[in-house]
């Protein structure tokens, strides 16, 4: 039977694995959150390149097909892994896709600082007469990682990062965290932005792969269980019955 694994280094992935649920319904899934590592936009390229096909290798021996990484840092390093013998995707394919579709007249970005500084998103649009303005906006991910998405310090973040992003006509949300406060960032942006979550052109994709099935989802970090548990729910509404914390060696 086929599983989809999802990668994450915490709980940005749940926003896709939820909007799987929604539109896909029984697929079966094994969610990877890597808290107990460096975080992936922290992390040397070798280092992380290394540490992905780790939790690959070792995913498929828990029975998974498939591998999402829902994580657009993590996303940077897959032109550089071992070939699996899986179908592995990111979120970067899908987003520069969807950004093409819109067709902005002036687009915006905010996203982890490897996902910006990397430039990935400037050379998807090479050629596709898009440009684009990005802010950093570390801080906020790691707010809503703690679970946080109305604190006074995650609004005066979202004020400070998105100034100068305020009259674009759309902002790209570049971090799978950010969908969990898309209320918040609208309210420091003009009324007429329109802010792009990719997940939906993502979803289909996984939905090509033909899912079938009602085995239980499975949920596995190498952090703190418990404070995945909370920050799934409190960020996006997600219970999740039991989470089994693991030692996964380099």
């Amino acid at each position: 039977m086929k599983r989809l694994g999802i990668i994450d280094w915490g709980i940005g992935g749940v926003s896709i694995y939820k909007l799987i649920r929604e539109r896909l319904g029984p697929v079966p899934v094994t969610y990877f959150s890597d808290t107990g590592v460096t975080p992936y936009g922290k992390m040397a390229r070798p280092e992380l390149v290394a540490r992905l096909n780790a939790v690959i290798s070792f995913l498929k021996t828990r029975g998974v097909t498939h591998v999402l990484i829902g994580c657009n840092a993590a996303s940077t390093a897959i032109p550089f892994l071992t070939d699996h013998g899986i179908p592995v995707e990111g979120v970067i394919d899908s987003a520069v896709e969807t950004i093409t579709k819109l067709k902005p007249k002036n687009l915006g970005l905010i996203g982890g600082r490897r996902t910006v500084v990397s430039g990935v998103y400037r050379r998807g649009f090479t050629g596709k007469n898009i440009g684009v303005k990005q802010r950093i906006a570390q801080p906020i991910s790691g707010l809503i990682e703690s679970g946080d998405v109305s604190s006074d310090k995650l609004h005066d973040e979202c004020k400070r990062i998105l100034a100068p992003l305020k009259n674009c006509s759309h902002i790209l949300l570049a971090c799978t965290h950010y969908p969990a406060i898309a209320p918040v960032i609208q309210q420091y942006v003009s009324a007429k932005t329109k802010l792009v979550d990719p997940a939906e052109d993502l979803v289909k994709k996984v939905g090509k792969w033909k899912f079938a099935g009602d085995d239980k989802d499975v949920f596995l970090t190498t952090g703190d269980a418990t404070a995945m548990k909370r920050a799934a729910r409190n960020a996006f509404g997600v219970e999740i019955g039991k989470a089994t914390k693991l030692d996964l060696a380099n």
